[in-house]
């Protein structure tokens, strides 16, 4: 493609951009939702006035992003038009090119994102599985590499709840990951990641194979109505685990949470168990642990919704949750994502936190249907 259909490439991908996110009419509520936002009696309900505000938050996420796509294709056009006339060198207007497409790249990305759900935090749970002490360093290795992650993406990172392995590593830890489409984004590594690696473990030396499991919800905020049943709900307390000095050993600020959940769909009922340590502050503990109850039952509702959907579409491929998704071959220097195919040899740099190819090939190929 020469430089002058590449560039008129951009411009239609712009446009289409425009009428796939109804830019102008999005434009538009948020005028009129900021009014409402004018009013003297505004905050007189605070939980409506927050439910507006972030209303207006989320919509503009996409009026901005394409304001910054559509700025940088005026650019790109303007930096052509020196270019022909010799004010501009050919490397500037393929350096402007380069930032448009990337630009044009991340919005369309980011358009597959569309579904209620997607633009919340995420709740990101690792257990470890069979295998003592070499699955609990992988569970512990999976953690750092989301870690870094959202680190990258000036994500907020919260423990909300873990349990040191025997010896090396962790049995299991529950994290909440904050920032905008945070689940959205990390909803493809919901499933089972397997590592095959010389153990330093193992006196011989051998080569061992090891599986954790990894599950994704999204953490709802007050703008999704949640029923919580309170008669079926129950509390315990106890005493924290861990490093914190004398008031994690005194002080009961630790929460369990017992839910008796019936399945409105199929009367089917179990127990949902959360603990929360996050803070030393019992009220706290406690509402957290609400809200990830309600994270809890939010997500179920949200996998009835596909369940129903698959069976419309039960043509198509669907990923279901406690499938093997991702392999992670330190020998061999390979990681391969087996629902898409993709892979690399950057080991390194997939621990380290970088898998946002593997995001984008899993939404690429399945988040229409996810």
């Amino acid at each position: 493609m020469t430089t002058a259909e590449t560039i008129k490439d951009l411009l239609s991908r712009k446009d289409a951009l425009k009428r796939y996110l109804d830019i102008d009419n999005l434009s538009a509520d948020i005028a009129q939702e900021e009014k409402k936002t004018e009013a003297a009696n505004f905050w007189d309900d605070p939980k409506e006035a927050q439910k507006i505000l972030k209303a207006i938050k989320a919509k503009k996420t996409w009026t901005t992003s394409f304001a910054e796509v559509a700025e940088s294709c005026d650019d790109l056009a303007v930096m052509n038009e020196f270019f022909e006339s010799g004010d501009a060198t050919e490397e500037e207007l393929l350096n402007q090119m380069e930032s448009t497409r990337r630009k044009v790249e991340d919005l369309e990305f980011k358009n597959m994102l569309r579904n209620e759900s997607d633009r919340l935090d995420a709740v990101l749970s690792i257990n470890a599985g069979a295998g003592g002490v070499e699955a609990q360093d992988w569970a512990e290795m999976l953690m750092r590499m989301y870690i870094r992650y959202a680190e990258t993406h000036n994500y907020r990172v919260a423990i909300s709840n873990s349990l040191d392995g025997e010896g090396a590593g962790i049995k299991s830890v529950t994290m909440q990951i904050e920032g905008d489409f945070a689940y959205g984004y990390l909803k493809s590594e919901t499933g089972v990641h397997r590592l095959v690696r010389v153990s330093p473990f193992n006196a011989q030396g051998k080569r061992m194979t090891s599986f954790a499991s990894v599950s994704v919800t999204p953490l709802i905020d007050d703008s999704i109505e949640v029923v919580v049943d309170m008669s079926r709900l129950s509390w315990d307390t106890f005493r924290s685990g861990g490093a914190g000095g004398q008031n994690v050993n005194k002080v009961e600020s630790g929460v369990r949470l017992r839910y008796q959940y019936k399945d409105p769909y199929t009367g089917a009922e179990e127990e949902i168990l959360i603990e929360n340590t996050e803070t030393r502050d019992q009220p706290k503990n406690k509402e957290n642990a609400m809200r990830l109850l309600r994270s809890q039952l939010y997500d179920r509702e949200l996998k009835h919704r596909q369940e129903e959907q698959a069976k419309i579409k039960a043509s198509q491929k669907k990923i279901e949750w406690g499938s093997q998704i991702r392999s992670y071959v330190m020998d061999d220097r390979r990681v391969k994502d087996h629902r898409t195919n993709y892979q690399t040899g950057d080991v390194t740099g997939v621990m380290d936190g970088k898998i946002d190819n593997f995001i984008k090939a899993y939404l690429m190929e399945f988040g229409a249907d996810n």
